[in-house]
């Protein structure tokens, strides 16, 4: 069996990297907030990276930001998967917009998921977002996520 090394790097926010590992990452746009078009662009980008890079637990894009359950593919660390996501979606939404420069803050927050509660209350946290934000009502259907969770038969 292959040995899980424990990273840890730091800039202005700790990161954890454990291979095999599930987290819950956010990140933000750097200024403003996105378009519905926008939020279709990143969340499209999102989901093309799934079974290549990482396994996709639930995404939701969110006007400002976005959160995510993601587990990176053994190979890539979370922040190589990270740097990819959010240059290539940076570059989609400087595209549409004819500008370019910084779109998301520099950083990101992750946490380690370590159980499966606590990964179901992540889920809940993540799919509950757009309604808290007053986005849509408590049984309408907010269309930037994509929840895998796995379903009790």
């Amino acid at each position: 069996m292959k040995e899980r090394k424990l990273t840890r790097t730091r800039r202005h926010l700790p990161h954890w990297d454990l291979p095999g590992s599930t987290y819950f990452v956010t990140f933000r746009v750097y200024r403003g907030q996105m378009s519905e078009t926008e939020r279709q662009l990143v969340l499209n980008h999102i989901v093309l990276g799934d079974e290549k890079f990482y396994w996709l637990v639930a995404v939701v894009v969110m006007p400002d930001h976005v959160h995510l359950l993601i587990r990176p593919r053994e190979g890539y660390s979370l922040p190589r998967v990270m740097k990819g996501m959010k240059g290539v979606s940076a570059k989609l939404v400087n595209e549409f917009r004819s500008t370019a420069g910084t779109f998301w803050q520099d950083e990101y927050h992750d946490r380690i998921l370590r159980s499966e509660e606590e990964l179901n209350e992540k889920a809940r946290y993540l799919l509950e977002n757009p309604v808290r934000a007053g986005l849509v009502k408590v049984n309408e259907r907010y269309p930037f996520v994509v929840d895998n969770l796995p379903r009790e038969t």
